[in-house]
């Protein structure tokens, strides 16, 4: 295989969010790019074809026609689809290819990823991103797993990556994302579900203040604007993972009472969204508020206190 990462053909499941910064990053350096994704035989497709176009990122209508072409995959999908990509593009896969996944899986559905794409002759690699996506692209903090992931390393970093090798042992890098996942998935809707009930009963300003004072390091007003615009724009994304979470901790034993209960109130805002609450996605209702107010007093006109 070409040790030249530059030199690959890079094969991205996924061209949502996610799979487009990483291919316009790509792409900018003159790696050639393709792309896969289940909307692509949609209406929702149309966007992707139109990003594809300007980006220079070829289309596949199916993942097998992507693992067949591809030197590198990067699986960039919902959480519930980490399983199900590696088992539709491992019998297509080339010899010694490598696979990231990239996903926010539990460690158990990263391990039967793993033995599908091992088991048809890929080189499969756990990823786990740190944190979101966008502010830092490509150069995201991520976690590399597995015995494979020395040696893929190197050469995603030659790409722009900023990976690191956490573990040989596969399952170690995305326990370390999970576990992170409980607190900080856990803290957008604590903050939804809090400031939306203090904003009902007229006391957002006293308890923010209070928080201000127990946590100063924290820009409360900032923190809760960002946090209800994530979770506005991606809770459905958001909320497959934390199921994944709550995966986990049952993995570890565990009841996941705390994570299960992210996941309802983040799929809870989800369905908000896609039911128009905040406005269809790329108009100037939908984008981001300085003011989690706004957002609040959306959600609360659509129900009834009780008496």
């Amino acid at each position: 295989m070409n040790t030249d990462s530059k030199q690959w053909h890079i094969g991205l499941v996924g061209y949502g969010e996610v799979g487009r910064i990483l291919a316009e990053d790509m792409r900018a350096q003159g790696v050639k790019v393709s792309a896969h994704d289940l909307k692509l035989g949609t209406e929702a497709g149309s966007p992707l074809r139109q990003h594809a176009a300007v980006h220079g990122v070829t289309l596949f209508e199916s993942h097998a026609e992507l693992a067949e072409q591809a030197d590198f995959i990067i699986s960039a999908v919902t959480a519930s689809q980490t399983v199900p990509v590696a088992q539709a593009c491992a019998p297509a896969i080339r010899p010694s290819a490598y696979f990231l996944d990239f996903n926010s899986a539990s460690p158990g559905a990263k391990i039967r990823a793993a033995d599908i794409v091992t088991r048809n002759g890929g080189r499969y690699v756990e990823g786990a991103v740190m944190t979101s996506v966008p502010p830092y692209r490509i150069k995201v903090p991520l976690l590399l797993g597995g015995p494979e992931a020395a040696a893929l390393m190197p050469l995603i970093n030659a790409l722009g990556f900023a990976s690191r090798v956490t573990s040989d042992k596969l399952g170690v890098a995305s326990a370390t994302k999970m576990c992170r996942s409980v607190m900080i998935k856990g803290l957008e809707a604590m903050v939804i579900e809090s400031f939306t009930t203090a904003r009902a009963y007229g006391v957002e300003d006293a308890v923010i203040a209070s928080l201000r004072e127990t946590f100063p390091g924290i820009d409360w007003e900032q923190q809760g604007a960002y946090f209800f615009q994530r979770v506005i724009e991606h809770g459905r994304r958001r909320s497959e993972e934390v199921r994944e979470v709550a995966q986990t901790v049952r993995e570890a034993g565990l009841e996941p009472w705390s994570a299960s209960g992210t996941a309802e109130r983040q799929a809870w805002v989800a369905d908000l969204a896609d039911a128009g609450l905040f406005g269809p996605k790329g108009t100037p209702q939908f984008a981001r508020s300085p003011d989690w107010r706004i957002e609040a007093d959306r959600i609360l006109a659509q129900f009834k206190p009780l008496d």
